[in-house]
């Protein structure tokens, strides 16, 4: 699962902060409350994870306890991949 994190903790960095290491939360972090996503970040968000990660995120699953965190985002990918 250290792979799914780096990956997403990875295109946090470089599309959702564009680089500003000042910025970057820890992978218990709230991207929500942290400022990091927005509805439109969310929405990237599940674009990368469907392309990269091969899996479909369906609009039932598009809730905090699924995309809050890495931690998070990343159980929620190891979940789903095949």
């Amino acid at each position: 699962m250290t792979d799914i994190a780096e990956r997403v903790e990875s295109f946090i960095f470089e599309t959702l902060l564009l680089g500003d290491a000042s910025r970057v939360p820890a992978r218990d972090d709230s991207l929500i409350e942290s400022g990091v996503i927005d509805s439109t970040g969310v929405l990237e968000l599940i674009e990368f994870l469907e392309q990269d990660f091969g899996i479909t995120v369906r609009d039932d699953e598009t809730v905090p306890d699924n995309l809050d965190t890495v931690d998070r985002i990343t159980a929620f990918v190891a979940r789903k991949r095949p």
